[in-house]
């Protein structure tokens, strides 16, 4: 396994890891609403300014797949996606720790917004929730998600 910083050359595999990621895993969790909400978010702009700006992270599986991303900005955790046929291997986890030691290199605090899915994950690694967000998807649909922190 290896993490790297993406390139432009990788826009649309973190692409492909982030909607495909949205599609499969999210409707478990979400209604249709949410998950398109949550793809939209997601934006082929907004990644591609998170690489230009050297904030997303590629995880390149021992098969030399991608299988994983993960986005910093400033002392914030965002797009933390593997891929399905990926998970239960490690890998949110090593992306998770690679994030966590690049934030607290510089922060004392990192913050996060956590997904039904996810928040169990974040609460055993030590984070706090601060806030509960209910958000109008704008698709019939509400989003519900928690702002987290987690303190050195």
């Amino acid at each position: 396994m290896n993490i790297r910083i993406a390139e432009e050359k990788d826009f649309n595999t973190v692409k492909d890891i982030t909607q495909d990621t949205i599609k499969s895993a999210y409707p478990k969790y979400y209604p249709q609403g949410a998950v398109l909400f949550f793809s939209e978010y997601h934006s082929d702009e907004k990644i591609i300014r998170d690489i230009r700006a050297g904030n997303v992270y590629l995880l390149i599986s021992e098969e030399d797949i991608p299988a994983g991303t993960v986005t910093i900005s400033d002392n914030e955790i965002d797009r933390l996606f593997v891929l399905p046929s990926f998970q239960h291997r490690g890998y949110g986890k090593a992306l998770l720790d690679m994030a966590e030691e690049k934030i607290y290199s510089s922060y004392d605090v990192i913050k996060l917004f956590a997904s039904l899915q996810a928040k169990n994950m974040y609460l055993k690694r030590g984070y706090k929730e601060v806030e509960y967000l209910t958000i109008d998807t704008g698709h019939n649909d509400y989003l519900c998600t928690s702002v987290m922190e987690r303190h050195i």
